[in-house]
C-alpha cells in the first residue's frame, strides 16, 4: 500500500521512518540494488544493525544472500572482518565473483584449500572446513573478525561433513555476530533456540513466500496437465489449489483399468522403437522422452530448463540423444558465442588432453544450446555449463542432484524424470525436502513471473503421491554431529577434558535429544498422576496394602524362580539319560507325536551320531533316531522326553537292517511288538515340590498370613489395583532409563573417544590433569575421515623411505572411496615400497579397528575409522609419475571430474601430512613433491584467480 492510499497519521509516520532509516547502514545499502528488498530481507538486516545474530530460513532463490552481503556492507562499514562460508568450493568461487564485482578485488579474499587469494582482505569467502581448521589452529586471521556468513547451513544435516557447521557455531568468539542462512526448514524455531542458547541473541526470520510463483505439472504423453485444479484467487488471479486435478486422477484411473493388448503377450517382438510405437499406439498415456519433453517446453517458451536425472550416464545419455535427434535450441549468434566464451575459458587446458576429455562432442551439444552437469565432469566443463546457462545461451542442462545442493543456477523451468533415486545403497522414493530442493531452482528472481515444475507421467504413477511431495515444503533439520579423534585432541588441548565435555553438551544434536526426552517426561509425569490414582484405589483400612501386595508379589516370584529351577534339573537329568542310551534299547517315549514304544537305532550322541549332523548336538543335546512300534524311522528331540527315559528292555538289531526298506520297517517293528509289547513303562517317582521344602516361601506365607489386609472382604479387588500399580511402576522406570540414556549422549561417546586415545598415548593423565602429548599434537593437524589411521601410519613410520608417487598412491587410500562397492577384483596397486606400505595401513586399520570395538566406539554412529580404500591408489601413482591424462583415465575407468576431484582432495592431505610429519622424516620434503606432481594438467587448471 503506497503513502496516498494511507491515512495521514500512518503516512507521515511512514515518511518519518523511511527518512531516518535512509541516514543508517540499511538505507545505504538498499540503494545497491535495483529492486525493493523483501520484508524478510528487510527484518534481518535491521536485527544485525542491532547486534543481533540471525537464522534465515526461506525457499531457494527468495533471495536470502542479500542478508549475507549486509553482513558484508556492515563489516566494512564498520572496520570489520566477515568470512562468508560455503559447504563446496564451487559455491565459494562463485561468491568470490560477486563480491569482487561489487566491492572490488582488494577487499575480497579466497580461501577453499586449494585456492589462497588475498587472505588478509577485510572480507573472505571460503568453505566451512577451512574456517573450523582456522579456529583449531588459532589463525592470526580471525583477529577483527566481526561477522561469519553460514551459507546454506542446513548442510549440518549431512551426515559425512555436517559436524563441521556445528564446530564453527560453538566455538566461534563470542564477539562475532552469526548470520546462519538456510533453506526451509521445518524445525527453524527449535534451530533457532539452540543458537540464541549457544550464541546469545538470535532473531529467527522465516518465510514461506516465493519472490517467483511456482506451478506443478504433470507431462503424460504429448501432454501437460496441471498437477493442482486452479481455482481464482485474491482479485480473480488463479492459484494452485490443494485439490489434485481430476482429470489426472481419471488419466490414473483409465491407466490402471485398462487392460494389456494382444501384442503385449506376444514374445519376442521386433525391435526397441518398433515396440515403442507399437505402445503409443495402443494407448494415449506414456513417458515422453527427453527431446519431446524440451520441445514441449520449448513450444511454450518453458526454455532454460534443467531436467534433474538421478544417473550421471543418464545425464550425458540425454545430451546425446539430443544431439542424434537434431534438436537445435540456438540460433547462429548464440552458436558463435558459445565457441567464443567455450574457447576463451578451456585455452588453458593442454590441447592434447582435450580429446581425451571428449571436448569436441561437449562443445557440439553446447552450441546447440544443451549439457550435461554432474559431479563426473571435469569442473572447468561445469563451469563453462554453469556461465553459459546463466547467459541464456545453453537452454536445456540434464543435471544429477548436486547441482540443486550447490551452485546458483535457477532456470525458468525445472523436470523430474523419476521420483525414485540411487541413494547408495537402494533406490529409494525422493523426499519432499529433496523435492523441494530440486524444484526450488524453477522461477528466475527478475526475470521470470512465474516458474515451472515438471514430473514426467511414470505407469503406475498415483498423482496423489506427487500432490504430496509438492504440497510439503519443508523438511526437519537433524544434527548429525559427532566427536571425532582431531576433534577431541584439538578441545581437549585448548579446553581440557571437563570443559570439552560441556561444550560436547551444547551442540544441536545433544539440543535435539534432549529434547526429545521432553515427550518421555511428560509421559513419566502422566504415569505419576496414574500411580497417584492406583494408590488410593488399592487403599485398605486395615493396613498398608501395597506392603501386603509386595509380599504376594515376592512370594509369586519366589515360586516362580523355583519352578524353572525344577524344570531345569528335570530337563538336565532327561538329557542326561539319552546319553545313556545304546543302540538296541526298548524305551517308552513318553510325549510328543511319536509318543509309545520305541527301539533306539541311533542315540545321536557324538560317538553314534552317522547322519552327518556333527555339532548338533552341543545346542540340542542327544537326539536319538529310534523306529516306533508303528513302523516309522523318525529322529526325536529333548522335547520328546520331559522326564529321565530307561531301557526297558533289549533288542538286537539285525545286520541286514535297512531303514529305507518298508519290509525291513515292518519286520524289526513286528519284532518290537513281540518282544516288548507286554511291558510297562517304568513310573518315576513323583519329586517333590522344591517349593515344599523352601525357607523362603515358608516365611513369606507366613508373613502374608499374618498380615491385617489377609482378612480384608475387598482384599481380592485391592489385589488387582495393586497389579497395575505395579506394572506401571515397572514402565515408569523403564521410561526414566530411556530418559537417563538420551541425556548426555555426545558427552558418553567422547568419554569413549578420549578413553581411546589415551590407551594410544595421545593424550597423557597426571597430577597437573590431562595433556596433549606430540603425538596428540600431530593428530590434531590432521583432518578427514581417517585421520587417527594417518596418525598412526606416520608414528610407526609406514612412510618412510617413499618416493612422491608412491606416498601418493598410499595417501590416496586415505581420501577415496569408491561411489558404489566394488566386489569383482582387487584393484591394481603400485609394487616396490608402496605396495608394502598399503599393506602396512591396512594392518593397522585392522588393529584400530579392533580397538574401536573393544571400546564400543563405532563407525555406524558416525565415529570411528572405515577401512581405507585402495581404488585410487594406481591412478593416483601414475598421475604423480608423469603419466598421460589420457593413460591414467583409461586404466583408472573413470570420469575426468571425479579424477580431478580426487586428486584435489589427495592434494589437501598431502598438503597436512607435511605439515605433521616430522621435520627430519623424509615424509615431509615426500608429500610436497608429490603435490607438486600432482599439480599439473586438468588437475592444475582453475577459474578463479
Amino acid at each position: 500500500m503506497t503513502d496516498e492510499h494511507l491515512p495521514p497519521a500512518e503516512a507521515y509516520a511512514a515518511h518519518r521512518r523511511r527518512a531516518a532509516e535512509a541516514a543508517t547502514a540499511l538505507g545505504t545499502f538498499r540503494g545497491l540494488y535495483d529492486f525493493a528488498l523483501d520484508p524478510f530481507q528487510l527484518d534481518a538486516c535491521r536485527a544485525l544493525e542491532d547486534g543481533r545474530g540471525v537464522l534465515v530460513a526461506a525457499p531457494t532463490g527468495s533471495g536470502k544472500t542479500v542478508v549475507g552481503e549486509f553482513a558484508v556492507h556492515l563489516a566494512l562499514e564498520r572496520g570489520r572482518k566477515c568470512f562468508y562460508t560455503t559447504p563446496i568450493k564451487a559455491l565459494s568461487n562463485q561468491k568470490y565473483g560477486d563480491l569482487v564485482k561489487r566491492y572490488g578485488a582488494a577487499n575480497v579474499g579466497l580461501l577453499t584449500g586449494d585456492n589462497t587469494i588475498n587472505s588478509e582482505a577485510p572480507v573472505i569467502v571460503m568453505t566451512t572446513e577451512v574456517l573450523r581448521n582456522m579456529l583449531y589452529a588459532g589463525s592470526q586471521t580471525l583477529l577483527g573478525l566481526g561477522y561469519v556468513v553460514m551459507d546454506e547451513v542446513h548442510y549440518l544435516s549431512d551426515r559425512f561433513r555436517g559436524a563441521v557447521w556445528e564446530e564453527v557455531i560453538i566455538h566461534l568468539p563470542e564477539s562475532v555476530t552469526l548470520v546462519s542462512l538456510s533453506a526451509t526448514v521445518s524445525n527453524a524455531e527449535e534451530f533457532g533456540a539452540w543458537l540464541d542458547t549457544v550464541r546469545g541473541d538470535t532473531a529467527v526470520i522465516v518465510s514461506e513466500h516465493r519472490p517467483v510463483p511456482l506451478w506443478q505439472h504433470v507431462m503424460a504423453g504429448r501432454r501437460m496437465y496441471d498437477l493442482f485444479e486452479e481455482r481464482s484467487g485474491p482479485r480473480g488471479r488463479p492459484e494452485p489449489a490443494k485439490a489434485v486435478n481430476p482429470d489426472l486422477l481419471r488419466l490414473a484411473r483409465q491407466e490402471y483399468s485398462r487392460p494389456p493388448g494382444p501384442r503385449d503377450r506376444r514374445r519376442g517382438r521386433g525391435r526397441e522403437a518398433e515396440r515403442e510405437r507399437e505402445r503409443r499406439s495402443r494407448s494415449r498415456v506414456f513417458t515422453p522422452s527427453r527431446v519431446e519433453v524440451i520441445e514441449r517446453l520449448d513450444a511454450e517458451a518453458l526454455l532454460p530448463a534443467i531436467t534433474f536425472i538421478f544417473s550421471r550416464a543418464g545425464c550425458e545419455g540425454a545430451v546425446q540423444q539430443c544431439l542424434y535427434a537434431g534438436l537445435r535450441l540456438n540460433d547462429e549468434a548464440e552458436r558463435a558465442a558459445v565457441r567464443e566464451i567455450a574457447e576463451l575459458r578451456t585455452a588453458s587446458i593442454p590441447r592434447e588432453d582435450l580429446h581425451v576429455l571428449g571436448y569436441f562432442d561437449w562443445l557440439e551439444a553446447l552450441e546447440r544450446g544443451v549439457a550435461a552437469h554432474h559431479a563426473g565432469m571435469l569442473p572447468t566443463f561445469k563451469e563453462v555449463v554453469e556461465e553459459l546457462f546463466a547467459k541464456g545461451l545453453v537452454k536445456a542442462v540434464f543435471a544429477t542432484e548436486t547441482l540443486a545442493l550447490g551452485i546458483n543456477m535457477p532456470a525458468r523451468s525445472v523436470v523430474l524424470e523419476k521420483l525414485v533415486k540411487w541413494n547408495g545403497e537402494t533406490h529409494a522414493d525422493v523426499t519432499p525436502g529433496e523435492f523441494t530442493q530440486l524444484t526450488g531452482r524453477a522461477g528466475r528472481r527478475g526475470i521470470d513471473i512465474e516458474g515451472h515444475a515438471v514430473v514426467l507421467w511414470q505407469r503406475g504413477m498415483s498423482p496423489e503421491y506427487v500432490a504430496g511431495l509438492a504440497g510439503t515444503r519443508t523438511y526437519p533439520l537433524r544434527s548429525s554431529f559427532r566427536p571425532s579423534y582431531n576433534m577431541a585432541v584439538n578441545l581437549v588441548a585448548q579446553f581440557g577434558r571437563h570443559r570439552t565435555r560441556e561444550l560436547l553438551e551444547m551442540s544441536f544434536a545433544q539440543f535435539q535429544a534432549d529434547k526429545s526426552v521432553v515427550g518421555i517426561s511428560r509421559q513419566v509425569q502422566k504415569n505419576e498422576e496414574g500411580l497417584s490414582g492406583y494408590r488410593e484405589a488399592m487403599t485398605c483400612h486395615l493396613g498398608d496394602f501395597e506392603e501386603y501386595a509386595r509380599l504376594r508379589r515376592d512370594l509369586k516370584d519366589r515360586e516362580t524362580e523355583l519352578a524353572r529351577q525344577g524344570a531345569a534339573q528335570r530337563r538336565a537329568a532327561a538329557a542326561g539319560s539319552l546319553e545313556k542310551l545304546r543302540p538296541g534299547d526298548v524305551i517308552h517315549v513318553p510325549t510328543g507325536k511319536f509318543a509309545g514304544l520305541a527301539l533306539v537305532l541311533d542315540p545321536g550322541t557324538p560317538a553314534g551320531r552317522t547322519n552327518g549332523h556333527r555339532g548338533l548336538e552341543h545346542h540340542d543335546g542327544p537326539r536319538p533316531l529310534v523306529l516306533t512300534a508303528a513302523r516309522q524311522v523318525k529322529r526325536l528331540a529333548a522335547m520328546d522326553f520331559p522326564v529321565p527315559v530307561e531301557p526297558l528292555e533289549r533288542m538286537r538289531i539285525p545286520k541286514t537292517f535297512n531303514p529305507r526298506s518298508p519290509q525291513s520297517r515292518r519286520d524289526l517293528a513286528s519284532a518290537l511288538r513281540t518282544k516288548a509289547g507286554h511291558l510297562e513303562p517304568r513310573r518315576h517317582r513323583k519329586e517333590r515340590a522344591p517349593a515344599a521344602d523352601d525357607a523362603e516361601i515358608a516365611r513369606l506365607r507366613k508373613s502374608i498370613r499374618a498380615h491385617p489386609c489377609h482378612g480384608c472382604d475387598e482384599r481380592e479387588d485391592h489385589a488387582r489395583w495393586a497389579e497395575r500399580y505395579h506394572r506401571l511402576v515397572r514402565d515408569t522406570h523403564q521410561l526414566e532409563r530411556r530418559i537417563e540414556g538420551r541425556t548426555n549422549t555426545i558427552a558418553r561417546t567422547f568419554d569413549r573417544v578420549y578413553a581411546l586415545l589415551t590407551e594410544l598415548g595421545y593424550i597423557a593423565e597426571d597430577r597437573g590433569g590431562e595433556r596433549v602429548t606430540e603425538d596428540g599434537r600431530r593428530l590434531s593437524r590432521l583432518y578427514g575421515e581417517l585421520d587417527l589411521l594417518a596418525s598412526e601410519c606416520l608414528r610407526e613410520g609406514v612412510w618412510e623411505g617413499l618416493g612422491p608417487a608412491e606416498l601418493a598412491a598410499c595417501a590416496s587410500a586415505l581420501v577415496y572411496e569408491a561411489r558404489q562397492a566394488d566386489d569383482a577384483l582387487p584393484p591394481k596397486l603400485p609394487g616396490g615400497g608402496a605396495k608394502r606400505a598399503l599393506g602396512d595401513m591396512v594392518r593397522i586399520w585392522g588393529r584400530l579397528d579392533a580397538l574401536e570395538e573393544d571400546h564400543r566406539i563405532s563407525q555406524t554412529e558416525g565415529v570411528g575409522q572405515r577401512e581405507p580404500d585402495l581404488g585410487f591408489a594406481w591412478a593416483a601413482y601414475q598421475w604423480a609419475a608423469g603419466r598421460s591424462l589420457d593413460e591414467v583415465l583409461r586404466e583408472a575407468d573413470m570420469p575426468p571430474g571425479d579424477f580431478v576431484r580426487w586428486c584435489k582432495q589427495l592434494i589437501d592431505v598431502l598438503g597436512q601430512l607435511s605439515a605433521a610429519a616430522d621435520p627430519e622424516s623424509t615424509v615431509a620434503g615426500a608429500a610436497r613433491k608429490a603435490v607438486d606432481k600432482l599439480l599439473r594438467g586438468v588437475v592444475a587448471y582453475t577459474s578463479v584467480g
